[in-house]
């Protein structure tokens, strides 16, 4: 069992697993998990970001409607005036709202200055928008940025926590930063002196939303408050405890525990993932060895 030498272990440290008490702190909010647990980090544009992609859309839809306009005149001289300037409502429409929905939609979200920032419009969970999507933010558009001059989407973006304008709470979606460089995080290290315990060590079925989240609060415990850094080790510690067995060593810094055993679950993953790799090819060799009268040499099923 793990205590701390300097504070009592916090009540709620011997928690079920599945309750993964104080690890709200740790906000997930920008992170995606999908069906096979794996996290997705799909960061919010900022809003200067943003700015600047709705700034050079803005400019192409002004630049297409006065030249739409220039090429209008130039060859209808002879219209008439009333069926002129129904026609030319109908052309700045298009450009200024259909032409917008089309693009986003056969681009899954991804317009002309978005694509010059980087930037890409995607569903609340992560997913591709649709032409639905498409068509209520390119209609509220109109009113949030070309009437306002873009003063609501100024207003509703800096109240939300993922920088949404209208169109988007509406929509359900929001703007990701799509070219951003590949961080991956930096492996866990085994803690030399924790080595050959937990090498002999039972480490149980650790489920994958308690492993998840001791490698997320080891990657920012240095982040994180002294208080909440020291509050949340020594909870996930406890909750891990329950699932090892023996105990580690008397007086093991929690962080080196949660460690030693994200490490040694690690190794034993790919050690696992390698002896299976090797049957499947053993039984392959064996098959293509086989005579053409035995059982394997009429393909039968293979099982991998």
């Amino acid at each position: 069992m793990i205590t701390d030498p300097l504070a009592p272990l916090p009540e709620e440290s011997g928690a079920a697993v599945t309750g993964l008490t104080g690890v709200d702190e740790l906000d997930f909010s920008d992170e995606l998990i999908t069906g096979e647990a794996v996290v997705l980090e799909l960061r919010p544009a900022s809003f200067i970001t943003r700015a600047l992609a709705v700034t050079a859309d803005v400019l192409v839809t002004v630049v297409g409607i006065l030249l739409l306009y220039w090429l209008f005149y130039a060859t209808t001289g002879e219209i008439d005036p009333a069926a002129g300037s129904a026609l030319g409502l109908v052309a700045t429409l298009a450009v200024l709202i259909g032409i917008p929905i089309l693009i986003e939609t056969l681009t899954r979200g991804r317009s002309l200055g978005k694509w010059m920032a980087g930037l890409r419009v995607v569903r609340d969970d992560g997913g591709p928008i649709r032409a639905r999507h498409a068509l209520i933010r390119g209609l509220l558009a109109v009113l949030e940025i070309y009437w306002s001059l873009g003063a609501v989407a100024l207003v509703v973006s800096l109240l939300n926590k993922r920088g949404k304008r209208l169109g988007d709470l509406v929509a359900g979606t929001y703007v990701i930063r799509e070219r951003q460089p590949r961080q991956l995080p930096a492996a866990v290290q085994m803690p030399p002196h924790l080595a050959p315990w937990v090498r002999n060590a039972d480490l149980g079925r650790l489920p994958d939303p308690l492993a998840r989240a001791c490698r997320q609060f080891l990657a920012r415990a240095d982040r994180l408050a002294p208080e909440a850094r020291q509050r949340l080790g020594w909870s996930l510690a406890g909750q891990v405890g329950e699932l090892v067995a023996p105990p580690p060593p008397p007086g093991t810094h929690p962080e080196d525990f949660l460690a030693a055993v994200l490490a040694e679950r690690r190794e034993r993953d790919f050690a696992r993932l390698w002896r299976e790799s090797q049957q499947r090819a053993a039984r392959r060799a064996s098959r293509a060895a086989a005579s053409p009268l035995s059982a394997t040499g009429f393909g039968l099923p293979d099982n991998d």
